[in-house]
């Protein structure tokens, strides 16, 4: 495959904010799941109705950090998501 279509791995972090609810965790891994992306980290705290989820990836195909992104902000509860894109971790082959 030529560099050209060669698609970059990128460094991501994903934060998600909803009310609370008890599956709102395994919904909120599931775009990872259903994409063979497997989180680095996962971090969630509760305050009160609230909970604040945090998923990251050291790697991560670019094209995808939307994606996921958007099926984050149609989980039902959700009131915010937040994606980051870091460095360029290298090109997919």
């Amino acid at each position: 495959m030529s560099a050209e279509f060669e698609e970059p791995l990128v460094a991501a972090r994903f934060t998600v904010t909803a009310e609370v609810s008890p599956g709102l965790l395994s919904r909120v891994l599931e775009p990872f799941a259903k994409r063979d992306l497997i989180p680095d980290a996962v971090r969630a705290t509760r305050d009160g109705a609230a909970m604040r989820a945090e998923v990251s990836l050291t790697a991560m195909p670019l094209g995808m950090v939307h994606l996921v992104a958007g099926n984050l902000g149609q989980i039902i509860g959700v009131r915010r998501v937040e994606a980051m894109e870091g460095r360029v971790v290298r090109l997919a082959a």
